[in-house]
């Protein structure tokens, strides 16, 4: 039997550890602009803000604050709560109100689709703010790969 001072640490390697946080780039909005379809406004694109899942560590503080700084005024989460909780954010809903940005909550499993009811609501929901000229952003649990 090995003495404790012997024990790697990676033998106690966890998902649940936090490392320490080093310096991080602010979370990166990709601007689509909508000029194909008749709308002069842009709709923002980004990874899950404060994720935590295999090698990704974001802060959701520091990204929220970020999303802030930006004029973020309306989201679009398509996560589910239960993978909200998968990828450490599990109270990012609330966040988001507490910062007094307009959450949009469309819970679309990951690979899933929704169905034409859904579509309509989030369409109808998105055209709106738009419309009304509010800087708004969409995010799921993957990060876009969408080129602008």
């Amino acid at each position: 039997m090995k003495p404790p001072s012997s024990i790697q640490t990676s033998e106690f390697d966890s998902s649940d550890e936090e490392p320490i946080e080093d310096e991080q780039t602010p979370i990166h909005i990709s601007w689509l602009s909508l000029s194909r379809v008749n709308c002069s406004q842009f709709l923002g694109l980004c990874a899950l803000p404060g994720c935590k899942f295999k090698d990704v560590r974001r802060n959701v503080q520091k990204d929220t604050e970020e999303l802030k700084s930006c004029g973020i005024q309306d989201i679009f989460v398509f996560c589910t709560r239960g993978e909200l909780s998968k990828y450490r954010v599990p109270n990012l809903l609330d966040l988001y109100q507490q910062c007094g940005i307009i959450t949009h909550h469309h819970p679309i499993a990951d690979g899933g689709t929704p169905d034409i009811a859904s579509c309509c609501e989030i369409m109808e929901e998105l055209t709106t703010c738009l419309k009304n000229y509010r800087k708004t952003l969409i995010h799921s649990c993957l990060s876009p790969t969408i080129p602008v």
